[in-house]
């Protein structure tokens, strides 16, 4: 750098001279020049006799800017002695600049390339930190939105600022002595450049490369030397001195250790030997344990949250949650396509309390599933996906609580929901389910992997247990192991006899190769205090013991049975255990096979390793039975939209929705119409045969107004309020009905038909009317019958007309009723050839009979007395006919409503131009039209009742039901199994193995990618 500043002065200092030089009219004294100005302005001047030809040497030996010789100067002839001034000296002195320019550009071109490959050598050395790239908060990388660089760069001073600061070049011309060294030197400063930079095959010729090589070799190294390169070659020689002393050291340590061994006995020796690999193998455990403490803390640390901070990163999904997803998916999924899941997983087995649930709370780090002392506690399978968090919490699938693992009390309420969801998933009659439960327990310093904790195999089934409990733990076991690419970790109680193991059998069925089995022995503790022979572990832990293969064996201790003892007190045991142990001092067992922390590591490679070389087998399969389910939809349902059966019920729910929405749309009109309607066919029978016809036995009018005002009173207190809001509510539920039943045209689905149904009769079951509604009606109704005064013609005509409608419906009742009872008249039976049975033709000569008697007296009353019952028996005994006195009296009901009903209707006919002497009270009228008034009243509170009843239709009930649909819906959203029942058919499960099918492909592929990028 110094050289190039001083080439740069040089440059600066001669441009000075020349625009001084040419500035200047008069002669100038050679004297006063400096060395090279009188070497510009006179060649042959004393003292650049010597000097003179090595520059011009140096100068055309060093060109680095072109192969073709440099052009010789032409000099004319000069007389020596005082020269004032020469008209050639510009081109003189341009040329001597233009290879000053030449030497500065070789320079920095050369210095520039040589530490451009400094820095990518270094660049090459650095380790690619951009997978951490995201521990950098996101506002380093943004900073540029905050900081206004552009106003920083405006504030900084410009370039003319920056010359006022340069220092006085008339300073720096009375030191132009300095340039003599420079270019003397030249040649050295080019071959140094190029020599550093290799870029002398561009830019040197091969003369000036033999040059460089042969004299200048030696000053090139010791630049280079200087240069950081060089510092390198120093510092790997320093490297390897120290290796050789410490090579040294070594061979000296050797054999003095050595000659110390031939003194010690062969015993001893291999006491000292294994105690020193022990103490070695415990110190580099301690610190190991030392460092994953120290990373699980710094992994806290960064994944926390951080509250006081500028932002909040979202975290990624972890690889682990991803692979659990994609189980949970296939574990609801109906492999109906010979689709298996053959996904990796670890199935954890083993006799029932063999320890299996201990060991897999050691690898979680947390007493997480219930306890119990010998009696069955697993009853379910329990899916637990372990993986890395900041905090050490558990949740479930199908939940959004965290359990914080940290205290107590969340532990108990998780263990106690546990077992509450086993007990939940067994049915009636069973002990165990084959339901998994999803559980995902998140914590720093957590191996990644998805264990599932089966029910302990037993041997024998006790009181208490269903009668297939043994087969059904069977068959639960053999569906997870039977898994290609399952990890069997096989758990086996090493505190009971090895002949007493049904495991072991059960798995070397699995797996009778090993490929896919870790071996665990539990219990190491009390095997050593109990076994007389601690070689008998040793053969179990070697493999020799059992039949069954695995690929590694191991051996923990999960605790001194005591229920209570947390996990850090457990393996503080467990780690004093083994340093103390026999088995480990002898060598019967070795260090890497031992303790649940070895175990976990083991696990956890072990299933990542299966995962990737299974997952892509399975992503393929899956995308050929998407293939064959989206061929099979296009072939069977080219037009339909592929919905499954959720997307089903919501479209279901939104057509119920509208039809309940409609009721809110039917008119006022046609609410009182079908109501007046209905409560009439409700209450008619009672009020003609009750009312009316009692009233119209009476003497006088008096008295049949006296017997319907209190009939009337009577029914009104007790019967009317009810029918009527009954009648109300068959309305509703008629109107819905039609509504949720009629028919949309080519859009109807009968997909939805059972749906509907079923929310059509939940919401009616759930409805109930008002409870105030009845008594408010009671009193409207009571004062619209207590009201007798038509106020005009049009009013008591459409009380005639209603009276008549009424009587004759009821008149072609009876006639049928007669029809019925006589038989067929003589018309039907000669044109459609029907006869009379007996009974009929009794029923017919006793009805001759009584009609007989009612023309002789059409007065009659309504009930026949004892001697007229027996005249008319006699009279029909005289003509061959036996009869029984209910008979008659039956007969006589009929006959005699119908002629009262014929009576009734005639007097109607007379009353129709009776509203004159209404008005006047039939006063000198010997007609007398009461029961025309009482229909009216009949009338007048059938549309009183009607007008109420629509208002609370409208305004209450409705919207009622509306809430009552919308909760039903609810209700079935959330009950899969109601769903299921409910929305059936080949399309719907074509569908639902559709979408579950691309799930699980679009799960896989992200998690295939994700997988791909963590390698």
């Amino acid at each position: 750098m110094w050289r190039l500043r001083r080439a740069a002065v040089a440059c600066e200092v001669c441009q000075s001279l020349v625009k001084h030089s040419s500035g200047i009219k008069g002669s100038l004294p050679l004297q006063k020049l400096h060395l090279v100005s009188r070497s510009i302005y006179h060649s042959h001047h004393p003292t650049l006799k010597l000097q003179r030809p090595q520059l011009r040497t140096s100068f055309q030996q060093f060109s680095s800017l072109t192969n073709l010789p440099l052009r010789k100067l032409k000099f004319s002839p000069i007389k020596y002695g005082y020269q004032p001034r020469r008209n050639f000296w510009p081109a003189r002195l341009a040329t001597r600049l233009l290879k000053l320019r030449y030497l500065i550009l070789g320079s920095a071109v050369g210095g520039g390339y040589t530490a451009k490959k400094t820095f990518d050598q270094w660049k090459d050395m650095i380790p690619d930190l951009s997978e951490y790239k995201w521990i950098v908060p996101d506002i380093v990388w943004e900073i540029d939105e905050y900081i206004d660089f552009e106003k920083i760069r405006k504030a900084l001073p410009n370039s003319e600022d920056l010359v006022k600061l340069a220092p006085d070049f008339d300073k720096i011309v009375e030191s132009l002595s300095l340039l003599k060294d420079f270019f003397t030197s030249g040649h050295k400063l080019v071959s140094e450049v190029i020599g550093a930079s290799d870029l002398l095959l561009l830019l040197g010729s091969p003369g000036e490369t033999a040059f460089r090589a042969t004299d200048h070799g030696s000053e090139s190294d010791k630049h280079f030397r200087k240069g950081l390169l060089g510092e390198l070659i120093l510092l790997q020689q320093q490297i390897q001195e120290r290796e050789e002393e410490a090579r040294r050291a070594a061979g000296q340590y050797s054999t003095s250790y050595a000659q110390q061994k031939r003194k010690v006995s062969d015993k001893e020796k291999i006491d000292q030997l294994q105690e020193e690999l022990l103490h070695t193998q415990l110190k580099y455990q301690r610190i190991l344990e030392r460092l994953e403490k120290e990373n699980k803390e710094l992994r806290k640390l960064v994944l926390q949250k951080d509250d006081k901070g500028i932002h909040h990163r979202k975290l990624k999904k972890s690889l682990i949650d991803m692979y659990s997803e994609v189980l949970d998916v296939l574990s609801d999924y109906d492999a109906s396509y010979n689709t298996q899941d053959h996904l990796p997983r670890v199935v954890v087995v083993g006799d029932q309390s063999a320890g299996k649930t201990s060991v897999l709370e050691m690898i979680a780090q947390a007493r997480i599933f219930p306890r119990g002392s010998g009696e069955m506690m697993t009853r379910s399978p329990v899916k637990v996906t372990l993986s890395e968090g900041p905090h050490h919490v558990a949740l479930f699938k199908d939940s959004s609580r965290e359990f914080d693992l940290t205290k107590e009390e969340d532990l108990a309420a998780l263990r106690h929901e546990i077992e509450l969801r086993m007990r939940k998933n067994v049915k009636e009659g069973c002990t165990v389910s084959p339901e998994t439960i999803s559980l995902n327990v998140k914590g720093p310093g957590l191996q990644r992997m998805v264990l599932v904790d089966l029910p302990g195999v037993i041997n024998t089934v006790t009181s208490g247990m269903a009668p297939d409990t043994k087969e059904t733990i069977f068959s639960i076991s053999k569906a997870y192991m039977q898994n290609p690419n399952a990890i069997i970790l096989c758990i086996q109680d090493g505190s009971v006899d090895a002949e007493r193991s049904i495991v072991t059998d059960l798995v070397s069925q699995m797996d009778p190769h090993g490929r896919r089995t870790i071996f665990v022995l539990t219990k190491v503790d009390l095997a050593e205090k109990n076994v007389a022979s601690p070689s008998r572990i040793q053969q179990i832990i070697e493999g020799k013991l059992f039949p069954m293969k695995a690929l590694g064996y191991f051996a923990v201790v999960t605790g001194k049975g005591n229920s209570s003892e947390s996990i850090e007190a457990i393996r503080e045991y467990e780690e004093e255990f083994f340093q103390n142990s026999k088995l480990l001092k002898t060598s019967m067992l070795k260090a890497h096979q031992v303790t649940t922390r070895n175990l976990s590591l083991a696990v956890s490679d072990c299933f990542w390793k299966m995962v990737r070389e299974s997952v892509e087998q399975q992503a393929d399969s899956f995308k050929a039975t998407r293939f064959n389910l989206e061929t099979e939809w296009k072939n069977n349902y080219p037009r339909l939209r592929e919905l499954d059966r959720n997307e089903l019920f919501e479209k279901a729910k939104n057509e119920i929705l509208d039809e309940v929405i409609s009721l809110s749309q039917v008119t006022p009109k046609h609410w009182e119409e079908i109501l007046q309607q209905s409560l009439w066919e409700r209450v008619s029978t009672h009020v003609i045969e009750n009312i009316y016809l009692p009233a119209a036995q009476t003497m006088n009018s008096g008295t049949f107004n006296t017997t319907v005002d209190i009939k009337l009173k009577q029914w009104t207190d007790k019967q009317l309020p009810n029918k009527a809001v009954e009648v109300a509510w068959e309305t509703l539920q008629e109107e819905f009905s039609r509504f949720m039943t009629e028919p949309k045209g080519k859009e109807h689905d009968d997909i939805f038909d059972k749906l509907k149904e079923a929310v059509k009769e939940e919401s009616i079951k759930r409805h109930k009317w008002n409870d105030f509604a009845e008594d408010s009606l009671r009193v409207i109704q009571h004062n619209a019958l207590e009201d007798r005064s038509i106020s005009d013609k049009q009013q008591w005509d459409a009380a005639i007309y209603f009276m008549e409608e009424a009587l004759q419906a009821r008149l072609k009742d009876t006639e049928n009723a007669i029809e019925n009872m006589v038989g067929p008249d003589w018309k039907k039976r000669w044109i459609y050839w029907k006869n009379r049975t007996q009974e009929q033709c009794v029923h017919n000569e006793t009805k001759n009979e009584l009609e007989k008697m009612l023309k002789c007296n059409e007065e009659h009353p309504a009930y026949l007395a004892s001697d007229e019952i027996t005249t008319v028996r006699k009279n029909l005994e005289s003509r061959g006919v036996e009869v029984d006195p209910s008979l008659i009296k039956d007969t006589w009901h009929q006959v005699y409503r119908r002629h009262f009903l014929k009576t009734a209707l005639n007097h109607c006919n007379l009353c129709r131009r009776g509203f004159y002497y209404y008005q006047r009270h039939f006063v000198d009228s010997e007609l007398e039209c009461n029961d025309v008034v009482l229909f009216w009243r009949i009338q007048r509170m059938l549309a009183i009742t009607a007008n109420t009843l629509r208002q609370q239709l409208t305004n209450t009930e409705v919207r009622r039901l509306e809430k009552n649909v919308k909760e039903v819906l609810e209700d079935f959203a959330e009950d899969g199994e109601k769903k299921i029942k409910l929305l059936t058919g080949k399309r719907v499960q074509l569908a639902e193995d559709l979408k579950k099918v691309r799930e699980i492909q679009e799960k896989l592929d992200a998690f295939i990618e994700a997988l791909h990028q963590e390698k």
